[in-house]
């Protein structure tokens, strides 16, 4: 599902740490209701790429914009507030509150405010969501590795944002649990939501995205759908070195 309209605009963004160049001149779109699949081999760069989207990091160079308004250069919280969320590789949660507090903070704190009663109700609602809603008042800390993630989802959501990033979400579940997670993203695709997928399962970037931008050594070195970027051959000897290619 698939738009004209762009949402995201990254432009010749160069992100140094020293003498390292993390990420090296990228350019690439993300059009309102795609997923577009983040990829590549370790270390090129991808989840950089995020945390300068999300404002963890600032570039060095080139300008990001949403909704042609540019947020580089923002923290981090101002770039939440106008509608990009997050989750993380490590999962992050707030760990001296129950899972619906949770999501509660998402709903309070992010892109759109909602309070009281209406923020308690669409709190659940989002947890029914992600299929742990009977979990709303347990501690964090008694959730499954899938349920942390799960939860992990649902307070992005939960600020209604405009722009999902998902950084390797689905690394470290189990093959039944894989299913379940791509089932949920595509539930989320279907919906129209806008999501940027960092991920190395190629069944997921291949049932889930429209688009693919690959990276390598802190570059792009292809675009396009996933059918045509996994055929690249410079894609392929990225992956695989040149015995393969």
């Amino acid at each position: 599902m698939t738009s004209a309209t762009n949402i995201l605009s990254v432009r010749g963004v160069t992100k140094k740490f020293g003498g390292l160049v993390a990420v090296d001149a990228m350019d690439f779109e993300v059009r309102e209701h795609e997923v577009l699949g983040l990829i590549g081999p370790n270390g090129s760069g991808k989840t950089t790429m995020m945390n300068l989207i999300s404002g963890a990091l600032k570039v060095t160079d080139g300008t990001i914009s949403l909704m042609n308004r540019p947020i580089s250069g923002l923290p981090a919280r101002e770039i939440n507030r106008r509608g990009v969320a997050r989750t993380f590789q490590l999962v992050k949660m707030l760990p001296t509150l129950s899972v619906l507090e949770n999501v509660l903070a998402g709903a309070v704190f992010g892109h759109k405010h909602r309070w009281g009663f209406e923020a308690e109700n669409f709190a659940h609602d989002i947890l029914a969501k992600v299929g742990i809603d009977g979990l709303a008042n347990q501690p964090v800390t008694s959730l499954t590795y899938i349920d942390q993630k799960r939860l992990e989802l649902a307070r992005g959501l939960a600020s209604e944002p405009k722009i999902l990033l998902l950084d390797e979400w689905l690394a470290g579940l189990n093959p039944t649990e894989l299913q379940t997670g791509i089932e949920l993203i595509k539930t989320l695709r279907a919906e129209g939501r806008t999501v940027i997928l960092v991920e190395h399962v190629m069944d997921a970037i291949r049932s889930l995205c429209d688009t693919c931008v690959v990276m390598n050594t802190g570059r792009k070195i292809a675009q396009g759908s996933p059918s045509e970027v996994l055929a690249d051959r410079e894609v392929v000897r990225a992956y695989l070195g040149d015995d393969d290619a």
